[in-house]
């Protein structure tokens, strides 16, 4: 029997006004549908207006008009540092994210391979065995990512920025090859994903923050989004893999699923092989004290000639960010950097705001949706395996196309902050929705071959075309954002700390979510919440979660790095809705006094 029998769902014989159980009068329902949309987009199109002055010059704080990332040489910037290597760099680094598609794309469809449930035994076990065994398989990488993104700033710090993306591939390949020939034995299964896990919780570490640390701030956003981009670009890859290998190898081989696992390897060694031709980050080398380096390498990215005044202004204001962060240091060595990341109050604020935000993306569980889409797709009404996959491989171009939409005319335009509402608002309204009206019925997993009847068909696909929605704003929103933000809020010091302690909370938490959707999908009897009311439980979190975001986190587009101190200045319950304001005001009167001063200085 199907675990998910019990769903709610409405028949021919239900009368108009009234569910199957008799309550719930469906105009009530959609007045309340209604109204929560009407909330949610109050919050998204009223936050604070990424258009705050109407200045259209660069300030202190960095490019503070719009960027149309088509016309790149309207932002008064010289134009050879939008150039290929540039472009390279991030693409190379970019690529880290695929780490994490292709794990999240590929384990539910191998795992379902009935070559690999038999490797294992899996039908001799229990139905609520079955689903502790699926989650534990699952949500292993997780669980080994919150340690891999513990250590991340250990290896960031002392080896660099290009070192650790190199030690990370390795991991990754050592516990793939474990997994591989595990032979069904469940230990080495497990310890081979926890590895892989070490390597895939470093990735959004080192990536975002070697992006950040190189990009211009006029686009920094796009470049680190472009990390998010990876991430569907690695998940589109590893569904349609799984689908090639359904169709073409058949179900009952051993290649159905070592050969989409390859992925991994591909992915492992082209990165490794592309990080033979980067060089450190620029901030990483001023951090270690090697200057000229620091200069050669940004003249490098920049595409300009070491004495170029573009080059001199951003060294000059990487080195004199570090000098007033060693300044103001409150001790040496490892603790120095807890004491500053947790007693000064501005950067408790960003440890804050960094950890609820991983908190917050994790419990709305759309990476629960992606890791067991196929089985998700299957409550809803898919069946059989083959349209599944096909299905599954659809949601995964949905999401990589709201992905390129974010990071090409979004984050760096409208700004991060109305990015993240929009995407927010996207998927509570399809949770809510998936969750109000269900469409999947008892006679599913049950009957083989159970035809919907056409008022059922139309909630079937109803409830489908909203999972897509909640995937296309969870790549817009969520996704993006918390790889951005906790990349660029933080001072060089504690910069690789914060973040590493920021990714270890997400890891957790996607092990948490990952580890108990399974058994929350079960029927109420077996110690589950059933499908309905994870549904719920998900859009219960998604919508504090939107509120959240309306009054704490603030807008940081367009700003550099060394820059980003001034949006701290107000007390921390103003800062989100103040925050950019005031640092633009405080930008443009400084911007006033230097020229007045240079004026006074002419004779």
């Amino acid at each position: 029997m199907s675990p998910y029998h019990h769903l709610c769902v409405f028949t021919r014989d239900t009368p108009p006004h009234m569910d199957y159980l008799g309550r719930c009068d469906p105009p009530r329902r959609v007045s309340f549908f209604i109204w929560i949309i009407c909330v949610l987009l109050f919050f998204s199109f009223s936050a604070p207006s990424y258009f705050v002055l109407p200045c259209q010059h660069r300030m202190a704080g960095g490019v503070k008009k719009p960027v149309n990332i088509f016309r790149l040489q309207d932002l008064g910037e010289p134009k050879e540092i939008f150039n290929w290597r540039l472009w390279f760099a991030v693409f190379s680094f970019g690529l880290l994210g695929a780490a994490r598609g292709v794990d999240e794309g590929l384990i539910s469809g191998a795992f379902n391979s009935k070559h690999f449930q038999g490797t294992i035994n899996y039908s001799s076990y229990t139905e609520v065995k079955q689903a502790n065994i699926k989650a534990n398989v699952s949500s292993m990488v997780q669980l080994g990512s919150v340690g891999g993104a513990l250590i991340a700033f250990l290896i960031c710090d002392r080896i660099g920025r290009i070192w650790a993306t190199r030690q990370l591939c390795l991991l990754w390949v050592l516990g793939i090859v474990i997994f591989m020939g595990a032979k069904g034995n469940l230990s080495a299964i497990y310890a081979g994903r926890f590895i892989v896990g070490l390597g895939v919780g470093q990735t959004p570490v080192v990536g975002p923050v070697y992006i950040a640390e190189i990009a211009p701030a006029s686009v920094r956003g796009l470049c680190t989004c472009i990390f998010t981009g990876f991430v569907y670009l690695g998940i589109v890859l590893a569904y349609f893999t799984n689908y090639g290998c359904q169709v073409n190898l058949g179900d009952t081989t051993a290649a159905r699923w070592e050969v989409p696992t390859i992925l991994y390897l591909i992915f492992a060694v082209l990165i490794f092989t592309l990080s033979l031709f980067q060089y450190e980050s620029p901030r990483y080398l001023i951090k270690q004290g090697q200057h000229k380096m620091a200069v050669h390498v940004m003249a490098r990215l920049r595409n300009l000639s070491p004495e170029h005044n573009y080059v001199t202004q951003e060294i000059s204001a990487i080195t004199s960010s570090r000098l007033e962060e060693m300044d103001a240091a409150v001790g040496s060595g490892w603790m120095g950097i807890l004491k500053e990341a947790f007693t000064v109050p501005t950067n408790l604020y960003r440890v804050c705001l960094t950890i609820c935000a991983q908190i917050l993306s994790q419990w709305s569980a759309a990476g629960s949706i992606t890791l067991y889409a196929p089985d998700l797709f299957n409550i809803l009404g898919i069946t059989g395996t083959d349209r599944t996959l096909r299905v599954t491989a659809v949601f995964g171009i949905v999401k990589l196309t709201a992905a390129v939409v974010c990071a090409l005319f979004l984050v760096d335009f409208i700004g991060r902050k109305r990015s993240l509402l929009i995407g927010i608002t996207l998927q509570a309204v399809s949770m809510i929705y998936v969750a109000v009206s269900h469409p999947a019925v008892p006679e599913l997993g049950i009957q083989e071959g159970y035809l919907l009847s056409p008022s059922q068909s139309g909630l079937s696909k109803g409830a489908i075309a909203m999972i897509y929605i909640s995937g296309f704003g969870w790549a817009l929103g969520w996704n993006s954002m918390q790889y951005l933000l906790t990349a660029e809020l933080f001072p060089l010091r504690i910069r690789a700390f914060c973040t590493s302690l920021a990714m270890s909370f997400h890891f957790a938490n996607q092990y948490g979510n990952t580890r108990a959707v399974p058994n929350m999908l079960l029927q109420l009897e077996l110690g589950g919440i059933s499908p309905k009311g994870t549904f719920w439980s998900v859009a219960i979190v998604t919508i504090p979660g939107a509120v959240w975001v309306f009054f704490i986190v603030l807008e940081t587009a367009g700003r550099s790095l060394e820059s980003m101190d001034s949006l701290f200045s107000l007390p921390w319950y103003k800062i989100g809705r103040y925050g950019k304001r005031n640092a633009d005001l405080s930008d443009l009167n400084r911007l006033r006094l230097a020229k007045k001063m240079s004026l006074s200085e002419r004779p």
